[in-house]
């Protein structure tokens, strides 16, 4: 079911990690965001969108994790973007021989047999340093940052405002940083999203997770800063106290204080090894 939350603005949440698709009217049809997670629900939103008479005209992938590039034939066959980085990243992984093996492997038991993945991370790469998404739509400004995953970039619908944060400033996930065995420092590639972020988060009146609850104004400030505090303990090795882990987390988000242990867990090796990469 889709739900406006702004003028032109649209939000399809899955039932499973409450994975938010954006959709954004444009003049001739829509700029789809991040669609997922099953066939059901892709085909779905499909239809929703054919009731409406807004057939896809461009989609995009905040980010190369498996569930912000799934995608589904009946949502049509409109190029869908991502930066350079994130494409690249998807054309490597599709290089794999046994890339569909390693991606099933990877999904949630719950849908695993649900996910569609023949038209699985198949990104056009927009040139590098693009600032806006190229449709006959609303200006879409793409910040692109190194925060979580390579080639990540939240998406600001200025006339709406509205911040698509993609897989940052969630109220149900904390921080998730980018491949510790990155040589590349991952808290000062996070703390360096988040500075691009609140570069726009006054002029956001709705801010959209990846996963998660769509904020109303003053909650991209108030996620942004939550989740510097987070990062910033993470890193001095100390506890966060943060309400998305431990006995305040929603229920059935337990699971999530798990990720901080690991997080925990590989900086402190990080840090052991001085911070060079192992």
């Amino acid at each position: 079911m889709l739900r406006q939350v702004a003028e032109g603005v649209l939000v399809h949440q899955s039932e499973l990690l409450q994975n938010n698709t954006v959709v954004v009217r444009g003049r001739d049809g829509v700029l789809l965001v991040d669609p997922g997670l099953t066939g059901g629900e892709m085909a779905c939103l499909a239809n929703d969108l054919s009731e409406m008479g807004r057939p896809v005209v461009a989609g995009f992938a905040t980010h190369p994790d498996w569930d912000h590039v799934l995608w589904h034939a009946e949502l049509g066959q409109a190029p869908r973007y991502g930066t350079a980085r994130c494409a690249a990243f998807m054309r490597d992984r599709l290089s794999e021989a046994d890339w569909k093996a390693r991606a099933a492997e990877g999904l949630p038991p719950e849908i695993a047999e649900e996910v569609p993945l023949d038209l699985y991370g198949l990104i056009t790469a927009l040139p590098a340093e693009t600032a806006r998404i190229p449709w006959d739509g609303p200006h879409v400004r793409i910040i692109e940052h190194p925060a979580h995953a390579p080639g990540h970039a939240a998406l600001f619908i200025e006339e709406a405002g509205v911040l698509v944060a993609g897989d940052m400033l969630s109220d149900v996930f904390i921080p998730m940083l980018d491949d510790f065995g990155s040589a590349n420092d991952p808290v000062e590639e996070y703390l360096a999203g988040l500075r691009l972020l609140e570069e726009v988060a006054d002029g956001a009146e709705v801010i959209v997770p990846g996963h998660g609850s769509v904020g109303g104004a003053g909650q991209a400030r108030a996620r942004i800063n939550l989740d510097r505090a987070y990062v910033h303990a993470l890193r001095d090795g100390r506890d966060p106290g943060d309400p998305r882990i431990g006995p305040s987390a929603k229920p059935g988000w337990e699971w999530v204080s798990d990720i901080h242990a690991g997080q925990a867990q590989s900086l402190a090796r990080r840090n052991e090894r001085g911070g060079t990469p192992g």
